[in-house]
């Protein structure tokens, strides 16, 4: 890969992590199994056949987890700390050989990348849930899958573009989770209604 195309992959992948590591663990493996992608570093591990059968279990218990309303949150909550130390684990991975300080600081921002990417879903969900229906749940979680495979699409064909609407979706995010945040923090902060008053007098 050049440098542009290892940005774009490093970049796209970290963000797909942030969203579903899972998912992202799998489609990788299976690429790299495939030969339909030579990943870089250490990362050809993730097309070992005990990595990829792990990952797709996984990824079955959050694809049923995720469409669930408040479960899906309890399931955000739990991996707001694996999905980032995912992403910056392949990105640790990926720049094996590479100078220590290169290879370190590469961990940091790919880590930080997913973080940001977990962070919007998770806020998204969390709003989501204040609508009583649960269909939103199910629709918001396919679109992220379907944008997670579409991500790793291409990284593995055009990594240049994934990097670019990587760097647009963090530009976006800065907006969304302000926005979020202020509604989220409106919907629980609504105080309980106070029962009616007894308007009537008693007689004596």
């Amino acid at each position: 890969m050049g440098e542009l195309s290892s940005l774009g992959f490093l970049l796209g992948s970290s963000w797909a992590s942030g969203i579903n590591l899972y998912l992202t663990v799998a489609g990788l493996g299976i690429a790299q199994r495939m030969e339909w992608i030579q990943l870089p570093g250490n990362l050809e591990v993730l097309g070992h056949p005990l990595v990829i059968a792990v990952a797709v279990i996984l990824c079955l218990i959050e694809f049923v987890a995720d469409k669930v309303p408040y479960v899906d949150s309890t399931w955000d909550a739990a991996h707001t700390f694996i999905r980032p130390v995912g992403g910056l684990t392949l990105g640790y991975m990926a720049m094996n050989g590479a100078d220590p300080s290169i290879q370190m600081a590469t961990a940091l921002v790919t880590g930080t990348v997913a973080f940001n990417s977990h962070i919007t879903k998770a806020t998204a969900r969390v709003a989501i849930n204040t609508s009583p229906e649960p269909i939103t749940n199910s629709v918001a979680s396919v679109t992220e899958d379907v944008s997670v495979i579409g991500v790793l699409y291409l990284i593995s064909t055009h990594p240049v573009i994934a990097g670019i609407l990587v760097v647009i979706f963090i530009i976006f995010s800065v907006w969304f989770l302000k926005v979020m945040f202020r509604f989220v923090k409106k919907i629980f902060s609504r105080k309980p209604a106070e029962p009616p008053s007894n308007v009537a007098s008693e007689q004596e």
